[in-house]
C-alpha cells in the first residue's frame, strides 16, 4: 500500500507558495515531481550542504529547469544556504532564486538548465568525467566514486539534443547515470499526444539503456526501490520512467494549463486542502526539516568526513597522483602551458588546423587531464593526436573521444565534463556547424566554462564542398556571444599564442578558427603581441599611413601582399593583424587607438564573411554578404574578389574617394 509523506506535501506546498508569491513560475511539474525528488534526496543522493562543491558528491541536474521552485524548496529544506527570505524573492532581480537554476549562483545547483535537453546532455558529460577520472588514477575509485542523477520531463525528451545525448550515453555504457523521467503527458501547449506518440521505453532500450517503470509516480517507496536497482546496473545507464499527473491536487490537475500558470493564493489554499497539507503560506512544520537533517544531511556529512579521511590515506599511498588530482580540481591548466611559440623556419607554410594538431601533441605531453574529440571529423579538424587511445567503455582512461555526428550534444557533454571538474576537454568541428551548437556555445559562456572549440574550414576557401559547408555568418555569431573569446590566427606563431590564451582561460570559453589551406609564416607575427587581440604587423614607412588595413586569419597574408602592390603605386599602408576582436575590445582605449590610428575613415577591414560587426573597427569593410559557391578555392577567391590584385584596386579606389 502506498504511503503518504508529509515531506512530499511540504515540498509541493512550499513550491506553490514560492510561485504564487512571485506571480510567475511553473507549478505543474513541481506538483508532479515532488515525490521523485523526495525519494532521491531522502534515500540516495550523497551531497553536503556544508560543502556544496566537493568533488566526490553525487551530481543532480534538473534538466527540466522550469521546475526550479521545487528545487529551491528542496535545497532550503535540506539545509543549503538558501533561507526562506530568498524563496520569497523567487524570480526577483539579484536573488539566489532566479527563474531557472544557474550554476555558480545558488549553492546546490550543479548545472544551469532550462533550455530543454541541454540538462540531460550535461549530465552525460558529468557521468563521462566521473568514469574517466576514476580510471585515470591508480585506485581512482578512492578519489572519485559517485552517481549522476537527472530529472527530465516530456519536453526535454522531445528536443533533438536529448537523443544525441541518450545515444552517446548508451554507447559509452555510463552505468552511473540515472535519469528520472517525469512522464506527466503534457507540454506547454497541450497534451503530449499532440506532439509525440513514441514509445519512450523502446526508444531508450534501442539506445542500450536499462529502463525501469513506475506506474504511480506518487509512490515514494517504489521510486526509491527503482533508484536502488538502477545503482546496481553495471553496464548501462538507467531511465526510470515515472507516470505522474501534472498539477497534481490542483484545480488544473492533469491539464497543460498548470504547466506555466502561477496559481492564485486561493488556488494554492485549495490545492493544499486537496493534498491534506494544513499549513499556511511559507509555513513548514519542524518535522519536515528534521527528516531531511536525519536523512540527506546526515548521510552527506558522514560521507564528506569519510572522504576527507580517505584523501589523507590516498595522499600517503600515492603522493604524486594525489598532488596531480588536487592541482587540477578547478580545471586550471595555465601553469602547464608553453610560454613561447615553437620555432618555425622563415619559409614555413602550414594550414593552421595542422599547426593546431602539433600544438595538441605538445599539450598532451604537459597536461595530464586533457581530453577531447570531434563530431566525426577528427582527421579533417585534426583533433586526434597520433598514438592516443580512444575513450571507450573498455578504455575509460582514453583521451580521444569519438562523439559521433552529434555536434550539439558534443559541446553540451563537454560543458558537463567541465562542470564536474578535474578534466579539461576540447571539441572540434567545421566552423559552419557551429550553428548546430549555438545553444551549448551560449551555455559555455553563461556557466563561465573554459571549453575550447576547435573550428576548421574557416571560409569560402573550403572550396568544392560549396555553400552548405562554407561559413559566412558564423564568425559574426561567435563574436556576438557575451563572455566568449574568438581567435582567428594568421599563421603558426599566432596559432600557438591563441592556443595558450584559450587553454589558460579559467572562466571563458574560446573558439579557435582554423584554416584548411596553408598559410605562410608572417615575418613580424608576434606570440606576445597576439595576446592583446590585435597589433601592427607591418608599419607604414611615413609619419601617417594612407590606409590602415585590418584582417584576421588567411586575409592577413592577403593584405600584406596588397600592401606591397600599393607601395609600387606610392600608397603606404599599415597592416593590422586582429586575431581576436573580443580580446582587443578589452584593451585600454589608448592601445586600441595606437594600433588602429585615430582616423576611422582611413581604416579598412577585409574578411571573407559577413561584415556587420566589423564597422566597429573600420568605416570601410570588404566582406561577403552572400552564401558561397562550389569550386576550387582559387577560383572562388577570384570570383569573390579576394585576390591581391582585386583588393588592391578596391583599396586604391577607396583612397581616391
Amino acid at each position: 500500500m502506498k504511503k503518504e509523506y508529509l515531506e512530499v506535501e511540504a515540498l509541493r506546498g512550499l513550491a506553490m507558495d514560492i510561485i504564487a508569491n512571485a506571480k510567475s513560475g511553473h507549478p505543474g511539474m513541481a506538483l508532479s515531481s515532488a515525490p521523485l525528488l523526495y525519494a532521491l534526496y531522502r534515500d540516495h543522493l550523497v551531497a553536503s550542504p556544508s560543502d556544496s562543491s566537493w568533488i566526490d558528491r553525487d551530481r543532480f541536474v534538473l534538466s527540466a529547469g522550469h521546475g526550479s521552485a521545487l528545487l529551491y524548496a528542496l535545497l532550503h529544506l535540506c539545509g543549503y544556504p538558501l533561507p526562506m527570505d530568498q524563496l520569497r524573492l523567487f524570480r526577483k532581480l539579484g536573488s539566489l532564486t532566479p527563474g531557472h537554476p544557474e550554476y555558480g549562483h545558488t549553492a546546490g545547483v550543479d548545472c544551469t538548465a532550462g533550455p530543454l535537453g541541454q540538462g540531460i546532455a550535461q549530465a552525460v558529460g558529468m557521468a563521462l568525467a566521473e568514469r574517466h577520472l576514476r580510471h585515470l588514477y591508480p585506485e581512482g575509485e578512492r578519489l572519485v566514486d559517485h552517481y549522476t542523477y537527472c530529472l527530465v520531463g516530456d519536453g526535454c525528451l522531445e528536443e533533438g539534443i536529448s537523443q544525441e545525448a541518450i545515444s552517446f550515453a548508451g554507447i559509452e555504457k555510463l552505468s552511473r547515470l540515472i535519469v528520472l523521467y517525469d512522464r506527466n503527458d503534457c507540454t506547454l501547449d497541450g497534451p503530449l499526444s499532440d506532439s509525440s506518440v513514441e514509445d519512450v521505453r523502446l526508444r531508450f532500450e534501442a539506445a542500450k539503456w536499462n529502463v525501469l517503470e513506475i506506474a504511480d509516480g506518487n509512490d515514494v517507496d517504489e521510486v526509491s526501490k527503482a533508484i536502488a536497482l538502477a545503482k546496481e546496473a553495471k553496464s548501462k545507464p538507467t531511465l526510470i520512467l515515472c507516470h505522474t499527473v501534472i498539477g497534481y491536487g490542483s484545480p488544473y490537475e492533469g491539464s497543460h494549463k498548470s504547466h506555466g500558470k502561477a496559481f492564485s493564493k486561493e488556488e494554492v489554499l485549495q490545492t493544499k486542502k486537496n493534498l491534506g497539507y494544513p499549513y499556511g503560506e511559507f509555513e513548514v512544520p519542524e518535522q519536515v526539516y528534521e527528516t531531511f537533517r536525519q536523512t540527506f544531511a546526515q548521510r552527506g556529512e558522514k560521507a564528506l568526513a569519510e572522504y576527507k579521511r580517505e584523501l589523507l590515506a590516498y595522499r600517503k599511498d600515492h603522493p604524486q597522483n594525489y598532488l596531480q588530482f588536487e592541482k587540477y580540481l578547478e580545471n586550471d591548466v595555465s601553469h602547464d602551458l608553453f610560454s613561447s611559440a615553437p620555432v618555425y623556419p622563415e619559409d614555413f607554410k602550414q594550414a593552421t588546423r595542422d599547426t593546431s594538431q602539433s600544438l595538441l601533441e605538445l599539450l598532451y605531453q604537459e597536461v595530464p587531464i586533457l581530453v577531447g574529440g570531434s563530431a566525426d571529423v577528427a582527421d579533417s579538424v585534426k583533433t586526434r593526436v597520433p598514438g592516443l587511445v580512444d575513450m571507450t567503455p573498455e578504455h575509460p582512461e582514453g583521451k580521444n573521444i569519438r562523439f559521433g555526428i552529434r555536434e550539439f550534444a558534443m559541446a553540451s557533454i563537454a560543458n558537463g565534463m567541465l562542470l564536474h571538474k578535474g578534466v579539461r576537454p576540447y571539441v572540434g568541428s567545421f566552423l559552419v556547424f557551429a550553428d548546430y551548437m549555438k545553444g551549448a556555445l551560449r551555455m559555455s559562456a553563461m556557466e563561465r566554462l573554459p571549453l575550447v572549440y576547435l573550428f576548421s574550414h574557416d571560409s569560402i576557401a573550403v572550396g568544392e564542398d560549396g555553400p552548405t559547408h562554407q561559413p559566412i555568418e558564423q564568425l559574426t555569431m561567435l563574436r556576438s556571444i557575451p563572455g566568449f573569446d574568438v581567435y582567428r590566427p594568421c599563421d603558426a606563431t599566432e596559432t600557438a599564442s591563441c592556443y595558450r590564451l584559450a587553454f589558460a582561460s579559467k572562466d571563458r570559453p574560446s573558439a579557435l578558427i582554423l584554416t584548411r589551406q596553408g598559410l605562410p609564416l608572417q615575418r613580424n607575427s608576434s606570440f606576445e603581441k597576439c595576446a592583446k587581440g590585435a597589433y601592427v604587423l607591418e608599419k607604414e614607412g611615413k609619419e601617417r599611413p594612407d590606409l590602415v588595413l585590418i584582417a584576421s586569419g588567411s586575409e592577413v597574408d592577403l593584405l600584406c601582399k596588397c600592401r606591397r602592390l600599393l607601395l609600387d603605386e606610392g600608397i603606404d599602408c599599415r597592416v593590422v593583424s586582429m586575431p581576436s576582436t573580443t580580446l582587443f575590445d578589452r584593451q585600454e582605449e589608448s592601445y586600441r587607438e595606437e594600433v588602429l590610428g585615430k582616423d576611422y575613415d582611413r581604416r579598412v577591414y577585409v574578411e571573407m564573411g559577413k561584415g556587420d560587426l566589423l564597422y566597429k573597427y573600420a568605416k570601410n569593410v570588404i566582406a561577403i554578404d552572400s552564401f558561397g559557391k562550389s569550386g576550387s578555392y582559387e577560383t572562388l577567391l577570384e570570383e569573390y574578389g579576394f585576390t591581391p590584385e582585386k583588393i588592391s584596386k578596391r583599396l586604391a579606389a577607396l583612397l581616391e574617394k
